[in-house]
């Protein structure tokens, strides 16, 4: 059976396709046929991603390719081990469509509140579709105040939802690397490597636990 996760988010800027790239790229790693369904074809990051990935010639194999509709996208998932449905933001029809299709859906979010509210507004309107342990939010390019990261956790708990352990810092290295097809694990420096690595696990063993 394929795994399905969903990384969806109704802003842009969060660290959605960033995240959904993390996900692919450890467990195609693990040697598991991957894909990642890019939903956002205004944009198509994660398609672009996979080109500048592909002329580098970058190990290991990860698919993307865009879909117009999360119906198509679900009709080529039963040939992989794992498929990453790589939300459009703005979307609210898609963003449920995937929601009740996968297994695990990660909403990814920055510190400030105009990040924080929508993507909890968001949560709340989607419990009214699927179980509220299928989401977890996940922190994305944050600053080097642990403070700050603890006050945006507790804000999303209270409100009633977990959170991703780790999170992951808004850093040059990061960028540069994934303007060479790299995922954010892929980087040269260990600190931030282990970071990415550290999230990444963290979504692994929640989607382990969604399967048992």
């Amino acid at each position: 059976m394929t795994i399905l996760v969903g990384v969806v988010s109704q802003k842009g800027g969060v660290g959605k396709s960033t995240i959904a790239r993390l996900i692919a790229r450890e467990y195609a790693a693990a040697r598991w046929d991957v894909k990642i369904a890019d939903l956002d074809i205004s944009q198509t990051t994660s398609t672009d991603w996979k080109k500048r990935r592909d002329q580098n010639s970058l190990q290991p194999e990860i698919a993307v390719e865009p879909f117009r509709t999360v119906s198509q996208a679900l009709k080529h998932a039963d040939v992989y081990d794992l498929m990453v449905l790589d939300g459009a933001p703005h979307s609210m029809q898609g963003t449920l469509e995937i929601a009740r299709a996968t297994h695990l859906l990660i909403l990814p979010t920055g510190l400030s509140l105009d990040d924080l509210k929508p993507s909890i507004l968001l949560a709340h309107e989607l419990v009214a579709t699927i179980p509220e342990d299928k989401i977890s939010f996940t922190l994305c390019r944050v600053g080097d105040r642990e403070n700050e990261i603890e006050e945006a956790r507790s804000y999303i708990h209270k409100a009633g939802y977990s959170t991703i352990a780790g999170s992951i810092p808004e850093r040059t290295a990061y960028r540069r690397a994934s303007d060479k097809g790299h995922a954010i694990s892929e980087v040269s420096f260990p600190t931030l490597r282990q970071r990415a690595e550290e999230v990444a696990q963290n979504i692994i063993d929640k989607l382990s636990k969604q399967e048992a």
